[in-house]
C-alpha cells in the first residue's frame, strides 16, 4: 500500500510539472513573409514626418530663502537672496504662514507659470534667540 501511494504521488507530481513546462514552451515559429518588393535599406527610405508632439511644461516647485524687501498683500513679494532681489506674484491660492513684514526672514515655495514666478507658500522663519528658553509652567501644588 505504501509503495502504491509513493508511485501515485510521483506520477501526479510528474504530470503537474510537465503540464507547466509544456505551457511555457513557445509555439511554432512563423515563416518570414515573402513579398515581391525589393528590400530597401534604412538610408534609402524617405523620411516621413510623424505627428508633432508638444512638450508639456513641467511645473517644478522651487524653494527660495531670504529677507523680505517689499510685500504687497495678494499682489507680490520681493525677496532679497544673497546679492539679488527676486519678485514673485501672489495669487488667492498662496498660503502664508506667519506675519510678513519688511526685513523678515522668509522661505518661499514657488512655481513657474509661463514667464512668471508664482509663490505657492510663504513661511516666515522665526529666529530663536540664544539663551532664550521656553517658559515652564510652575508645578501644581498638591492638596493634602
Amino acid at each position: 500500500m505504501k509503495k502504491n501511494m509513493i508511485t501515485l504521488i510521483a506520477l501526479l507530481t510528474t504530470a503537474t510539472f510537465s503540464g507547466v513546462a509544456m505551457a511555457q514552451t513557445p509555439g511554432k515559429p512563423t515563416a518570414p513573409v515573402v513579398t515581391d518588393k525589393p528590400s530597401v535599406s534604412a538610408a534609402e527610405k524617405p523620411k516621413t514626418e510623424g505627428p508633432k508632439v508638444e512638450k508639456k511644461e513641467i511645473h517644478k516647485t522651487l524653494r527660495i530663502s531670504g529677507t523680505v524687501a517689499a510685500y504687497e498683500a495678494d499682489k507680490l513679494i520681493k525677496v532679497k537672496e544673497k546679492d539679488k532681489e527676486v519678485t514673485f506674484d501672489l495669487t488667492g491660492d498662496t498660503k502664508v504662514k506667519g506675519e510678513i513684514k519688511d526685513g523678515a526672514q522668509v522661505t518661499v515655495m514657488i512655481k513657474k507659470e509661463g514667464d512668471k514666478l508664482v509663490a505657492t507658500t510663504i513661511t516666515v522663519v522665526v529666529e530663536k534667540k540664544v539663551g532664550e528658553k521656553k517658559p515652564t509652567p510652575a508645578p501644581a501644588e498638591k492638596k493634602s
